[in-house]
């Protein structure tokens, strides 16, 4: 788990929420850095909201303790703490124009009105809404509105941004460009983001770390990159991206490496990372775009994984392939990821790297490129 930095804004200690019997967050223990863009990560259901309006008072856990910046927040109200939320519905009033909404926070503040103006004209320019202030909000596109619940939020200079799938009512492409100026606006002022989603791509391309949630509970806190690569657990590996899992029992362990049967008499090698004990069940996991597919008259490569299989469809997708592939009797597909600058060797060959149906075919990956789980 990739620790925050010693800096902490946000530090929960084992916060649990139950609604009756049915426990929505079990035992969350985190720290989330200063000026760190955080986000939880999860499905429906899994308590990633619950735990964001804990953070903002909007609920109260029913045990543990939640600090920020140091101080226990025990039963503070929302507007006793330093934090705002922006919600997935942008909770906009449509009675006010673009510049009242932005200026609502500051209302109830001892702020005076040439202050307030000032302020709010800033938060305007920094969410490109110049010239849009005496506007009345149902005149607004969908990322204009958005823009204006961020801007209400910024414009009390929290210590912490809490948002709610604040892009969850975009369309794609609208999404897309949000997310980017969501990422540049956070760098620029420099406070705490605790963002929540379902969107794994969504994750991916705006954190610093991620907490994925299941049923409760926090599975792996992690960069981006250490989550793709290196998942904790079959649920957190088949969560983030596309993965394949190979099923078998340990061999041996050598040199660093597992040796896992696998079915047929085929055996492959992965990292053992000290957690691999011969006898043991284990699962290999590999990512499609890791894999390469050979006709069957190519040898392998020494020094690789490889396992026979046979082609069973596939789909060219311009800029890649995909091939779903058997590989053991009653075993779920692999599924490949091949570049179309790489064209299938031996016989199946399609010549753009498709193979036929039923192809003969072998299945290669470096032995570093596969992840030993065991749960």
């Amino acid at each position: 788990m990739a620790a925050a930095n010693t800096n902490s804004m946000i530090s929960l200690r084992a916060v649990t929420k139950r609604f009756g019997n049915f426990t929505a967050v079990d035992a969350a223990t985190f720290d989330i850095a200063a000026g760190e863009f955080f986000s939880l990560l999860g499905p429906s259901g899994c308590g990633k909201t619950t735990l964001l309006r804990m953070i903002g008072g909007f609920e109260r856990q029913s045990t543990g303790e939640i600090l920020i910046d140091g101080e226990p927040m025990g039963t503070r109200a929302p507007n006793q703490r330093p934090t705002n939320m922006v919600f997935q519905s942008y909770a906009i009033f449509p009675h006010l124009d673009v510049a009242e909404n932005i200026a609502y926070g500051l209302a109830n503040r001892p702020v005076d009105k040439a202050t307030i103006a000032r302020k709010v004209a800033a938060a305007l320019e920094m969410m490109r809404l110049d010239g849009l202030g005496n506007r009345r909000t149902n005149q607004l596109s969908g990322g204009q509105r958005q823009r204006v619940a961020l801007a209400r939020a910024i414009v009390c200079e929290p210590k912490v941004l809490l948002l709610d799938e604040p892009l969850g009512a975009l369309d794609k492409k609208l999404r897309e460009e949000m997310q980017i100026e969501l990422r540049q606006l956070q760098k620029s002022l420099g406070i705490t983001f605790i963002f929540v989603t379902h969107d794994q791509e969504e994750a991916l391309s705006l954190s610093d770390r991620i907490a994925v949630m299941a049923r409760g509970k926090v599975l792996q806190i992690d960069t981006a990159t250490a989550l793709y690569e290196h998942p904790n657990c079959r649920e957190v590996a088949g969560f983030i991206g596309n993965m394949n899992f190979l099923e078998g029992r340990i061999a041996g362990v050598e040199g660093g490496l597992a040796a896992i049967e696998i079915g047929d008499g085929q055996v492959v090698k992965v990292p053992a990372n000290g957690q691999a004990a011969a006898g043991g069940n284990a699962i290999l996991a590999i990512r499609p775009e890791k894999i390469d597919a050979h006709g069957s008259a190519t040898a392998p490569q020494p020094g690789t994984n490889a396992i026979r299989a046979r082609a069973r469809a596939s789909s060219y997708l311009g800029d890649r392939s995909l091939i779903l592939a058997d590989w053991r009797n009653g075993a779920a597909p692999v599924s490949v990821s091949l570049q179309n600058r790489k064209s299938l060797s031996g016989d199946g060959s399609s010549g753009i790297g498709i193979p036929g149906p039923d192809s003969e075919l072998w299945l290669t990956w470096p032995v570093e490129a596969g992840v030993l789980l065991t749960s």
